[in-house]
């Protein structure tokens, strides 16, 4: 049932998305001929700040338009193996920015991945352009500026990632309401290294979604709110694993945060990082704790729901969803 459940996915990094293979392969382009096990290495770390390093490790051999045309293409065939219509995809712009790449090519280049992938895969799929918050509020405006800029051009979102702990929302208070005021959707990961007050700081912000979310489980009151809004959480199980934010799998809160009435949605966040994809989320979800093959399908229309696709288009997928769900 998992395979064939047609799903969204709203919390997955582009970068974090390269597999090995394709890495060894952007290398190899690139006159370095590095051995598999050297590439694999990179993926390697212990905790969140080393996972932080080993997307900043892949990020550094990303140097050409041609790069990101096929990571992006790349990306849209492996989520068509998870029957994942649609998606909304970070780009790490702020890194760009930080590298001193030109970013205007590298976005044409994701566009032509975006287009290819569209047509061969039949996915959909938007951009949210991604500020790194410990670079400090004036790059994250940065970020933002450009997400106005190529608003009308399939980039339908900004956010912030990197590293809570160095970097309060509060910071980016004036740049959230400069992109929400251009018409942008927001969202924020929040929660993930830190307590339920980076959550509530989110959400000041104004933030539509919250990424990760972890830290809710906390704050009795924060629950109510989160579910009384409706504010989707963007929950990845295994990369809260594998980075070490959450313990065990017994000590998750993504099936508190269901049965206390949130909009959960299941993600993979980095899924090459944490060799994972989304059927595997879902697999884990229902082994880890007992949700039920109905329950699943509630995750995967929230998937739909909690989407920043226009009403006409979000009308169509879920339409489409319940068609495919009550199929026996």
């Amino acid at each position: 049932m998992i395979s064939s459940l047609p799903k969204a996915e709203l919390h997955l990094h582009l970068e974090g998305a390269v597999l090995p293979s394709t890495l060894l392969e952007i290398q190899q382009s690139h006159g370095v001929f590095n051995t598999v096990g050297e590439v694999e290495r990179l993926y390697k770390y212990r905790d969140f700040t080393g996972f932080l390093l080993a997307f900043k490790a892949i990020t550094e051999h990303l140097r050409t338009p041609a790069d990101y045309e096929l990571i992006a293409y790349r990306l849209m065939q492996q989520l068509g193996e998870n029957h994942v219509l649609h998606a909304e995809v970070y780009v790490s712009v702020g890194v760009c920015l930080w590298r001193k790449q030109d970013f205007p090519p590298i976005f044409e280049a994701l566009e032509r991945g975006r287009e290819r992938g569209e047509r061969d895969f039949g996915i959909s799929l938007l951009w949210i352009f991604d500020a790194v918050r410990h670079f400090g509020p004036e790059a994250a405006q940065r970020v933002a500026e450009l997400a106005v800029r190529y608003r009308d051009r399939n980039v339908v979102g900004y956010g912030i990632g990197g590293d809570e702990r160095r970097a309060a929302p509060e910071l980016f208070r004036d740049t959230y309401a400069y992109a929400g005021s251009h018409g942008l959707r927001l969202t924020a990961h929040a929660g993930e290294t830190t307590g339920p007050e980076s959550i509530w700081g989110a959400l000041n912000l104004g933030a539509e979604r919250i990424g990760h979310g972890l830290s809710a489980a906390q704050d009795g009151e924060l629950l109510e709110v989160l579910a009384q809004r409706q504010v989707p959480i963007e929950i990845c199980i295994t990369s809260n694993l594998r980075t070490g934010c959450c313990a065990s799998l017994d000590e998750h809160p993504v099936r508190l945060c269901f049965d206390r009435g949130l909009m959960v949605t299941l993600n993979t966040d980095d899924p090459a990082l944490f060799n994972t994809t989304l059927n595997n989320e879902y697999s884990l979800a229902q082994k880890a704790y007992g949700f039920s093959d109905d329950h699943l399908r509630e995750l995967a229309r929230n998937s739909f729901e909690a989407s920043f696709l226009s009403a006409d288009k979000k009308l169509a997928f879920l339409n489409l969803f319940d068609d495919a769900a009550s199929t026996p």
